[in-house]
C-alpha cells in the first residue's frame, strides 16, 4: 500500500533513487587521470581504476607516465606494451598499509633501510589489464574523464546521467565554481558540470536531491581541468533520453587481498626469561582470535639440545575473550633446562589467515 497523496509515478521515482543510492559494488571502476590519482590518494586507495598513459623508465623504475605526472607500478612485468595504453588496476597507498602487508609483496623492500612513507606519499598501481588506447574521435564523458587535457578550452557537447552534487561519491572533490555544480556520469566515467543551474524545458533538478538522479542531460560548454578532474563550464543544457547500451561482460578486477597473518603479541614467560618455576604454565596471546581446532598438533614443546627426545606432554586451553592460549604441562619441568615452545603456520585465525610462525625459549629454575 502506498502512502496517501503519493502517486504511482512518485513511488517509482523513489524506488529508482533508493536503488541508485545503494553502495557501489566492488567491481566499480573509476575512469580518471594519473594526476587525479596523485591529487586524491585517500579517495583512490584500494579503488579499481582505468587510466591512460605510457610505460616509461623513471629513476630506474618502470612507471606509467602521463606527462608530466607518473605513478609507480607494483607489478612492472605487466608493462610490456609500447605507446599510449589504457591500464586497468588497483591503486594502493603504501603508507596506509603495514610493512608486512602481503599485498605489497617485494615492493616493501625498497623501504627496508629507510622510513616507511606517510599516507599519501607513495602510491602504486597494481595492474590487472593493459590494452592499446584507442584514439577518441569525439568528446564524451569517458573521453573527458580519461584525457581532459586533450579537450581543455574546447566547446563540447556530452550526454550523461545527472548525479547531483556528488551525492553518490562518483568523484573525489567538488570544484566549488558555483552553487549549482553537479556530477554527470555514464557507465564509463564522471565529470563535473559548473556555472549553470540544472533547469530547462521539462526539467528542474535539485543538486541536493537523490530522487532527481534518474534524469539524463545533454550539456554543452567549455572544458576545464580541476586537479586532474574534467569539468564543463556549461552554456547550454537540455533534457535527454538514456542511451540504449548493451551491457558489457564483467571485466576482471583485483581479487580481494589475503588477510594479513596473525601474530603473537604477548607471552608469559617472556623470551629468554630465566629462573622460571618448574610448575609454571605458558600463556600466549594473539593479535586476532583463532580457530581453536587449528591448535591441535601444531604446538610443540621440547628441551633445547634434545632434538631426538619426544616432545613434552601438555594440555592447552584457549580463551576466545582474551585471544590467548594457556599451556599446562602434565609433569613439572626439569630444573636448569632450557625449554623451547614452537607454534606453526598451520594455526589459523578466525578469518582463515595463518599464524606467523613463532617460537619462545626460556630457562627453568629450581
Amino acid at each position: 500500500m502506498r502512502p496517501a497523496g503519493v502517486s504511482i509515478a512518485q513511488m517509482i521515482a523513489l524506488v529508482v533513487a533508493l536503488t541508485a543510492a545503494l553502495p557501489a559494488q566492488s567491481t566499480t571502476r573509476r575512469v580518471t587521470t594519473v594526476e587525479a590519482l596523485l591529487q586524491f590518494p585517500s579517495y583512490f586507495h584500494q579503488q579499481n581504476v582505468l587510466v591512460r598513459g605510457e610505460f616509461a623508465e623513471q629513476g630506474g623504475d618502470l612507471v606509467l607516465r602521463a606527462d608530466p605526472q607518473y605513478i609507480r607500478l607494483l607489478n612492472p612485468s605487466q608493462a610490456s606494451r609500447r605507446g599510449m595504453v589504457e591500464v586497468r588496476g588497483q591503486i594502493i597507498d603504501v603508507g596506509k598499509l603495514d610493512r608486512s602487508d602481503p599485498r605489497l609483496g617485494t615492493y616493501a623492500e625498497r623501504f627496508k633501510s629507510g622510513e616507511w612513507p606517510r599516507p599519501g606519499m607513495e602510491l602504486v598501481l597494481n595492474i590487472t589489464g593493459v590494452a592499446e588506447a584507442p584514439p577518441s574521435t569525439s568528446a564524451s564523458v569517458r573521453a573527458l574523464a580519461l584525457e581532459p587535457g586533450k579537450y581543455e578550452g574546447q566547446t563540447v557537447t556530452v550526454l550523461g546521467n545527472f548525479r547531483g552534487r556528488n551525492l553518490f561519491g562518483d568523484l573525489p572533490e567538488a570544484p566549488g565554481k558555483s552553487r549549482y555544480d553537479f556530477v554527470l556520469t555514464t557507465a564509463e566515467g564522471a565529470i563535473w558540470v559548473t556555472n549553470m543551474r540544472p533547469r530547462g524545458r521539462g526539467f528542474d533538478l535539485d543538486v541536493e536531491r537523490r530522487m532527481d538522479s534518474g534524469h539524463w542531460l545533454q550539456v554543452t560548454g567549455v572544458v576545464a581541468i580541476h586537479r586532474g578532474l574534467a569539468l564543463i563550464a556549461a552554456t547550454k543544457m537540455t533534457a535527454a533520453d538514456a542511451p540504449n547500451v548493451t551491457e558489457a561482460a564483467p571485466e576482471p578486477v583485483s581479487p580481494p587481498p589475503p588477510n594479513p597473518p596473525v601474530n603473537v603479541v604477548f607471552s608469559s614467560p617472556t623470551a629468554d626469561e630465566t629462573d622460571v618455576s618448574p610448575t609454571s604454565t605458558v600463556r600466549i596471546q594473539f593479535s586476532r582470535g583463532l580457530r581453536e581446532p587449528s591448535l591441535a598438533d601444531h604446538i610443540r614443546v621440547t628441551y633445547v639440545g634434545e632434538d631426538a627426545a619426544p616432545a613434552l606432554a601438555f594440555k592447552t586451553k584457549y580463551d576466545a575473550a582474551t585471544r590467548a592460549v594457556q599451556i599446562t604441562f602434565t609433569s613439572p619441568l626439569v630444573p636448569y633446562r632450557t625449554v623451547k615452545v614452537e607454534l606453526s603456520a598451520d594455526i589459523l585465525a578466525f578469518d582463515g589467515a595463518p599464524l606467523k610462525p613463532w617460537s619462545l625459549t626460556f630457562s627453568v629454575g629450581r
